[in-house]
């Protein structure tokens, strides 16, 4: 068990590397796969998420080159795919398990998917079931709610699906089933979940067509081998902005992240909290807008957070209920409940983990209502397993009023490799035990 120990930091200044977007990386590898030709991708994110997708993409026969920071997919259309021989292991991964179910619902071969034990908790009746109306055969424990999947795909019929909640991943894989159906797919949800498969998609030649924010008609299409460039992950970036809004003096700057509108909620959550943020040299690539973030230390200021913000700062929930520990005052979070059944029930972990530094948490249904503004004391504390949390609360330790302790770590390796190092880069204290 790897166990990191975070004395407190002084003022942090300069600028700071992220990772490549993994929500990007995984649809550009899929993508890659299923056009005709190579593509590059250049500043993938090499978190052991997308590896999942990476390894499962060759187990289904197509090649794929790492080098010198780059993936070369070798695609071979919307069929060329091969029977694996082996399950494909998505480990912690959502979004390889329900956008790979997607992709293989369409092709002419059986193929099973599994997770670890997170993961296959996690619910899948929310893709198995429309996917089943297309005409797929799934089968998975409780009558397919959940993992293993065991997966016979065929020829899809087309959909005209409601999803009865806003979710990026079940969009996705319906789109992506969509591709390999006889006739166009229509698929609308209640409100806009981010947007990265339209984006791509449509840069890799495919006709899509946003009826509104909420509604999508997709006509089966070739894909075009195209290279890019993946954007700063911004949510990756989340951990590093917060640290330098609550550490005093700070002064950062993070350049080519992704700030796509549909991802980008905690910004202005923040900046309601009295956060003193720029966002600069803004510019597209690949039909994603990228730019630099600076960020100023700031005295923040509790707030009642809109859940439709809420929606475009999901991943940024456990980052989000640190910056209220050290703003003044009350803040409330709300309308949550699919936070539950992430990596984590992550409303349930924040709680315990922040009541553990000595923050008062009232859990509710839905959300949190963190009363903020005293000092954090030092503590051992878990990351339940759960690489948000975890980095969460490394940066909370930042300025607590002595040495803390997260256990079990390597849940880090998820989506950002390289936390460690750039931790401690901006605060030197930090002692990484390996036991």
């Amino acid at each position: 068990m790897t166990r990191l120990s975070i004395t407190p930091s002084g003022p942090i200044n300069g600028e700071i590397p992220i990772p490549g977007d993994k929500s990007i990386t995984h649809r550009a590898v899929i993508f890659g796969a299923m056009a005709e030709g190579t593509s590059t991708i250049r500043g993938y994110c090499d978190g052991e998420d997308c590896f999942r997708t990476i390894s499962a993409i060759r187990a289904l026969g197509i090649s794929i080159e790492e080098r010198n920071a780059e993936l070369r997919v070798f695609g071979k259309g919307s069929w060329g795919f091969s029977e694996p021989q082996h399950v494909l292991d998505c480990g912690n991964s959502g979004t390889s398990m329900r956008l790979l179910t997607g992709l293989l619902s369409g092709q002419d071969f059986f193929s099973v998917l599994t997770g670890d034990a997170s993961l296959r908790q996690r619910p899948m009746g929310r893709i198995v079931t429309p996917l089943r109306q297309m005409g797929a055969t799934i089968n998975g424990r409780k009558g397919g709610e959940l993992a293993p999947l065991a997966i016979q795909g065929t020829r899809l019929r087309k959909t005209s699906h409601t999803s009865p909640i806003p979710s990026a991943q079940v969009k996705s894989a319906i789109l992506i089933a969509g591709l390999l159906a006889e006739h166009p797919t229509t698929f609308c949800e209640p409100a806009r979940s981010r947007d990265h498969t339209e984006r791509m998609l449509q840069y890799f030649g495919v006709q899509l067509e946003c009826k509104s924010d909420t509604m999508i008609h997709l006509h089966p299409s070739a894909l075009t081998a195209r290279d890019l460039t993946v954007p700063g992950d911004f949510s990756s970036a989340a951990f590093f902005i917060v640290a330098g809004l609550i550490l005093p003096d700070s002064s950062i700057t993070i350049r080519n992240v992704g700030l796509n509108q549909t991802r980008i909620g905690l910004l202005d959550i923040l900046k309601t909290m009295g956060a003193s943020l720029q966002t600069l040299d803004i510019h597209d690539d690949a039909g994603e807008p990228i730019g630099d973030i600076h960020i100023q230390s700031s005295h923040l200021e509790g707030a009642e957070i809109d859940p439709k913000d809420m929606l475009r700062a999901i991943d940024e929930f456990p980052i989000l209920c640190v910056a209220a520990a050290f703003a003044k005052g009350q803040t409330r979070i709300t309308g949550m409940e699919d936070l539950r059944v992430k990596e984590s029930d992550r409303i349930a972990t924040m709680a315990k983990a922040l009541g553990r530094v000595g923050v008062d948490v009232d859990e509710r249904p839905d959300g949190l209502v963190i009363h903020g503004g005293t000092q954090l004391r030092g503590a051992e504390c878990p990351s339940y397993g759960d690489h948000r949390v975890a980095m969460a609360m490394a940066i909370a330790a930042l300025k607590a009023s002595e040495a803390t302790t997260l256990t079990n770590i390597d849940c880090i390796q998820t989506s950002f490799p390289s936390f460690l190092n750039e931790l401690r880069q901006i605060a030197p204290t930090c002692h990484v035990e390996t036991s």
